[in-house]
């Protein structure tokens, strides 16, 4: 130790130039991962914040719930089954939408879901919305910077359907989208089959045990069960998109440790004469060896200290 901090105290040129090498790695890592953490609630944060522990969707849907259609049959022998707490269908729309009297356009995912259910997300400014009337809408705050406020009405591309903003949500995005939560009388006028077709949903919400939600399955035919974070894999480019910016993660920690060796490697090579002399006053291998060990850590743990501030 003794050894350690007085060479770092002698060399601090060096070693400062060393600290600062690694701390811009540091840094690189925090944005790579702070990016990896941004991408992901903007493509998931509906699924990740909901308060369900499974989704049940179609069987070979491969876990894409846009893919996923769910009649109410499934619905009523899933939501009956005496293993489930809690059990709501969701309904899930992905389409262009315009802000009424402007020609501008936005994407938007439509959820449909039950206003008195688990998956009702929390109201950051407005009104919560009924299961009543079928025009009423609460949005993802995001929207406000594309101009829209409380009491605007937006349309749907595909089907015209219109709908009153009465309330913003937070933290509800789905597929780099933001969200629109409607009810299942809105979610009729989104259909083209209209209300006949307003009782089909993409996927279950589900509450209870895992050994006796997981039987479902081999219970009711055509239909497979997941966990939320399953469902996030099914999201497109959700898997594809964190285990690139994974890869850099992990890549940079690599660097860093090579780069790190090299430094010390080098250093080592430039002090073996001094080695030698210490060693002939009697200084231990072990000893030289653990004032090595000692200056990577004090460089390397001080470096992180002073990058994540």
């Amino acid at each position: 130790m003794f050894l350690a901090l007085r060479e770092l105290q002698h060399a601090k040129l060096r070693y400062l130039l060393i600290g600062f090498i690694m701390m811009l790695i540091a840094w690189l890592v925090l944005f790579v991962t702070g990016l990896a953490q941004g991408l992901s609630s903007d493509n998931a944060s509906s699924i990740q914040n909901m308060k369900a522990d499974y989704l049940v969707l179609q069987a070979e849907s491969e876990h894409r719930i846009n893919r996923s259609i769910l009649t109410e049959e499934v619905w009523h022998d899933v939501s009956g089954h005496p293993g489930v707490e809690q059990a709501t269908p969701l309904g899930v729309h992905m389409n262009t939408l315009t802000q009424e009297g402007s020609t501008a356009k936005f994407d938007a995912a439509f959820f449909a879901i039950d206003m008195n259910s688990m998956l009702a997300p929390p109201v950051v400014e407005g009104t919560m919305i009924d299961n009543d009337h079928r025009e009423q809408a609460m949005v993802d705050r995001s929207l406000k910077d594309a101009g829209l406020r409380l009491g605007d009405r937006v349309v749907d591309q595909a089907t015209g359907a219109a709908f009153t903003i009465q309330a913003f949500t937070g933290g509800q995005s789905f597929s780099h989208a933001p969200v629109i939560h409607i009810n299942f009388e809105g979610w009729k006028a989104l259909q083209p089959g209209g209300a006949q077709q307003g009782n089909v949903w993409n996927a279950i919400a589900l509450t209870g045990k895992s050994d006796t939600i997981m039987t479902l399955a081999q219970e009711i035919d055509g239909i497979e069960i997941m966990t939320t974070n399953e469902a996030l894999q099914g999201i497109p480019g959700f898997k594809e998109e964190q285990g690139s910016l994974t890869m850099m993660i992990v890549f940079l920690f690599i660097i860093a440790a090579f780069v790190l060796a090299v430094f010390f490697y080098v250093i080592t090579i430039q002090k073996v004469n001094q080695f030698g002399v210490l060693k002939a006053i009697g200084a231990g291998t072990g000893y030289l060896v653990r004032s090595m060990i000692v200056q990577v850590l004090l460089l390397t743990l001080t470096t992180l200290r002073s990058a994540l501030g």
